[in-house]
């Protein structure tokens, strides 16, 4: 008996390290609500439905009497691929932008702050309670992309690969969420911001890389270098960087401004694991000062 005693309060123990009271009350807040399982189940029906109907435009252009191609096998993995990191990226950003904004609004972060909970702990804790919902909904599809492999064309390194830039790019949103959240008294504020900063992420860097491109094609092309500085722009786009682990030749054709680069040169950085360095970086400033700027500090 007193054996069992024991044992249970030393699975209590690792239970309160880790997961603490901020983080368990707010997994049961999210994960015990009939909107996230509404939300699931309209996840799950989108990106079944555009799945199936990339199938079955894929079987309308082959005239149903061939043979399936691998080839479209994998253009239905890159669609896929692309569409969810989509879905992730309109996602993330609201579920994160408001937690810490929402508590002040609700006029209970006063209480939250007087708890033992240190900053980080509580920035933390919101943060993992916030993804830990995204990262359900998109280990959810996993049995979507079990059709692809049905054709063959894909391997299961890039599918665990795919997986794994999700999960980064939901902490990489998610720490600008929570940065915003503790900067602006109102969630709305952080919301539109938030937003905005991954409109540029996304769009802004592409934008910035097409442009820059368009510019040095007026150069002379004896005076450009391949491999040039231009790739590291595209670097920060995550759309680049995930169709980078998909199609590793991007790499090249990104560092060479879209020309082919001479035989016998070694290929650069791949865009992915630079677009990894670059975003860890930056979500762990925007982390630190989340924490920093929680609690109030007397003006000197």
């Amino acid at each position: 008996m007193k054996e069992q005693i024991a044992a249970r309060q030393a699975r209590a123990n690792w239970r309160n390290k880790l997961i603490n009271p901020v983080l368990n009350k707010e997994f049961k807040l999210r994960m015990r609500t009939p909107r996230a399982m509404w939300t699931l189940f309209f996840y799950l029906f989108a990106i079944g439905l555009m799945a199936l109907s990339a199938i079955y435009l894929m079987e309308v252009n082959r005239g149903g009497g061939q043979s399936f191609n691998p080839e479209q096998s994998k253009l239905l993995f890159y669609f896929l691929s692309m569409a969810q990191l989509g879905l992730i990226a309109f996602m993330a950003p609201g579920l994160t932008a408001g937690v810490i904004s929402g508590e002040r609004e609700k006029q209970t972060l006063n209480l939250l702050l007087t708890t033992q909970q240190s900053s980080a702990t509580i920035v933390l804790s919101k943060l993992v309670s916030s993804l830990s919902f995204m990262v359900l909904i998109v280990l959810s599809t996993i049995p979507v992309y079990s059709m692809v492999f049905l054709y063959g064309g894909i391997s299961p390194k890039q599918l665990v690969l795919v997986f794994l830039f999700y999960v980064f790019i939901m902490l990489v949103l998610g720490s600008f969420g929570i940065l915003f959240s503790s900067l602006f008294k109102r969630t709305m504020i952080s919301v539109i911001v938030t937003y905005g900063v991954t409109l540029f992420i996304f769009g802004g860097t592409a934008l910035v890389f097409f442009v820059m491109v368009g510019t040095m094609d007026r150069v002379p092309q004896s005076s450009l270098n391949n491999y040039s500085w231009m790739g590291h722009i595209l670097a920060w786009n995550p759309v680049a960087a995930l169709y980078s682990i998909l199609d590793p030749s991007i790499t090249g054709q990104a560092y060479s401004a879209f020309r082919s680069p001479p035989t016998g040169q070694q290929e650069p950085f791949a865009l992915w694991k630079e677009f990894m360095i670059i975003y860890t970086v930056l979500s762990a400033v925007a982390l630190w000062l989340g924490i920093r700027s929680l609690r109030p500090r007397l003006k000197k």
